[in-house]
């Protein structure tokens, strides 16, 4: 039942976050020497988190250009439908009311 409300995935996050405790305080390196291993790899995944980011941004621009595109013909087919619809409509009760006057 956890499962199902996230509960799992926090288990994991929390288990994960040990372990980079724990690695930590195992590595075989110097104090400066983690520090400097792990501010490269923080600079090196905030580089990359903007790289996806720009990615995300040009994706979504490509994305609502296409969505605009589907709603303008989807709008479009409406039209004609609609129009088609109308004329229909008219031609019959034009052709319903000159059959009254022929009566």
């Amino acid at each position: 039942m956890a499962d199902r409300d996230g509960g799992g995935f926090l288990w994991f996050l929390a288990g994960l976050g040990v372990g980079a405790v724990v690695g930590v305080l195992y590595a075989p390196q110097s104090g400066d020497e983690t520090r400097e291993v792990l501010r490269s790899k923080a600079q090196a995944g905030g580089e990359k988190a903007k790289e996806q980011a720009r990615k995300v941004k040009e994706h979504a621009g490509e994305w609502a250009d296409r969505g605009r595109e589907v709603l303008n013909n989807q709008k479009e087919q409406f039209r004609s439908a609609y129009e088609a619809g109308r004329q229909a409509y008219n031609e019959t009760t034009t052709a319903g009311a000159e059959q009254s006057k022929n009566l």
